[in-house]
């Protein structure tokens, strides 16, 4: 890993919180770390889990998902929907073997400019001391591993794949 390396980050911010606490943070010109790319959702209660596998499986090192504090939500429980959905795809991505530093789920107020500083800058910190996620590079490897195991099989005579 070069030193000059920087860690992509994509960050998922509701409409009416974390993504209005981050235009604060943006004409308060607070400095943030300039690898992450934010992404506005109308709620996050509406992110679906997939997005976050596909944010890691097109190159991103960390995802962030910000939404209204508890109990603030615009939509009255979304934000719990949030939770509960996070805290199911954190045991998938341990399973895949992807560190838990490398999501974060946060509650950002619209007034909390400098929390989005602080948050952003913190886990841009952390994914870089991990260093790089690679994840294409490791699809590109099971594929082969896959593909290897097949002919491996077929030179044996069974068959390549089992009903």
């Amino acid at each position: 890993m070069s030193e000059n390396w920087e860690p992509k980050i994509i960050a998922f911010f509701c409409n009416w919180c974390t993504y209005t606490a981050a235009d604060l943070a943006g004409v308060s010109r607070m400095q943030y770390a300039h690898n992450v790319r934010i992404i506005r959702v109308m709620c996050s209660g509406r992110m679906d889990p997939q997005f976050v596998l596909d944010a890691f499986a097109k190159g991103a090192d960390g995802v962030l998902l910000g939404g209204c504090h508890p109990g603030d939500c615009h939509y009255i429980e979304g934000n719990y929907k949030a939770l509960r959905r996070s805290a199911l795809l954190k045991t998938m991505l341990q399973d895949m073997g992807i560190e838990d530093a490398r999501y974060r789920l946060e509650w950002i107020s619209a007034s909390e400019g400098d929390k989005v500083q602080h948050v952003i800058n913190d886990m841009a910190a952390k994914v870089k001391n991990l260093g790089p996620l690679g994840l294409p590079k490791k699809f590109a490897d099971w594929d082969k591993e896959m593909d290897d195991l097949e002919k491996k099989i077929e030179n044996k005579g069974e068959p390549a794949h089992v009903k």
